[in-house]
């Protein structure tokens, strides 16, 4: 297991300063490509967090934080962290037209470079608000949000995208995703926790449309009622392509079907401050160097790395590596003189990618504590 030595950079300020310095689809951009690399449609949320507060509120008192940051949530999370990887990211949206709304919508179109061609501002509807407390190393949340608004977005034909991002629901089917395939879109899927407790594959019914599984490892044990995470990644390749079982602080699991390529790459160790959206960083991860054509174990590494990332700072979008953070982690590493070089060779693919220097302004700064301050002219 690689060391990092200690936690990583940490960053404040203003929203939206990140520029991908990297391309990591370079190489198989060709004429005639799809406009977008990756599509994904969901709710974005207004995400407020408390963060360094000593204990738990308590009932009856008052807590002070002694920090705060504000950014898109929900499918923002997942967006931010393609976006930051350097993808072109396209997002179906529905927003509200109070000031939170424009404020993601800002924060997405103009700080991350997000298009938002396919989403929409809906009149008269309140932005749902989550807000998150972080403490003793764990978080609490409460969120509100009205009604959904009719029609939300999940247009009949998506945009053209080398790949989608899909986040499946038991018992339900998203006609998009089906479109989106058969125009040759890969479609990627996570999967949440099944209320029902069915734990049926025959109830995800968009699993048949897309390239890869992306369960954590109890979700695809109880799945396939396989015994262990790695069976239970052979079992789900008899209905997706390509499983990846995560193994949170043990790693990652996967297995190609098209191939017989198997992989397992273990975790980074690192200070876990809030796990908020890690998930959503290893899907990203793992899309951007799937894409990019890199062999399996590559990818697992590259997805758990970003995962690690962001971990280490608070917040959902927030928290979301971009290269100047990777490479960033990876001149660190190197400099730990009790470092084990097998763990070194592991991330080696990275010397041909990051930067060479740190880029001007950097490190990046990314929070606001207050939302709806003037423009500078």
């Amino acid at each position: 297991m690689i060391a990092s030595n200690g936690k990583g950079p940490s960053y404040n300020g203003k929203a939206g300063q990140c520029q991908a310095q990297v391309d990591p689809l370079a190489a198989v951009r060709a004429p005639g490509d799809p406009p977008w690399d990756v599509y994904l449609t969901g709710t974005v949320f207004l995400d407020i967090v408390f963060t360094g507060l000593g204990t738990a509120p308590v009932r009856g008192t008052e807590s002070w934080a002694r920090g705060m940051g504000s950014s898109p949530g929900g499918v923002a999370n997942m967006a931010t962290a393609l976006a930051r990887l350097g993808l072109r990211t396209s997002l179906a949206a529905a927003f509200g037209d109070d000031h939170y709304g424009e404020y993601c919508w800002d924060a997405l179109e103009q700080g991350e470079g997000i298009d938002l061609s396919p989403s929409r501002r809906v009149r008269g509807w309140h932005s749902p608000v989550t807000v998150s407390m972080a403490y003793e190393g764990e978080r609490t949340m409460v969120s509100h949000g009205h009604e959904p608004p009719p029609e939300e977005p999940a247009p009949d034909c998506p945009p053209r995208a080398r790949a989608a991002v899909a986040s499946l629901e038991p018992g339900k089917r998203a006609p998009w995703i089906a479109q989106a395939a058969g125009k040759g879109t890969r479609i990627f899927a996570d999967v949440g926790w099944d209320e029902t407790g069915a734990w049926d594959l025959a109830g995800l019914p968009d699993l048949a449309h897309c390239e890869a599984f992306l369960p954590n490892a109890e979700e695809a044990m109880r799945y396939t009622g396989a015994a262990s995470p790695r069976e239970a990644a052979h079992a789900l390749t008899e209905h997706v392509p390509l499983a990846v079982v995560t193994l949170g602080a043990e790693g990652a699991y996967a297995v190609d079907r098209r191939t017989g390529e198997a992989a397992a790459v273990p975790a980074i160790e690192v200070e876990a401050l809030d796990p908020t959206g890690a998930g959503d960083v290893f899907v990203a991860g793992f899309v951007t160097s799937t894409l990019a054509g890199w062999p399996l174990a590559d990818r697992l590494a590259f997805a758990g790395l970003t995962a690690a990332l962001s971990v280490q700072e608070f917040g959902g979008s927030l928290s979301a590596p971009g290269w100047s953070e990777i490479g960033a982690w990876w001149r660190k590493v190197q400099s730990v003189a009790s470092q084990d070089p097998a763990a070194l060779r592991r991330y080696a693919f990275l010397a041909d990618l990051i930067p060479e220097e740190t880029a001007p302004g950097w490190p990046l700064r990314r929070a606001v504590p207050t939302i709806g301050f003037g423009r500078s002219a």
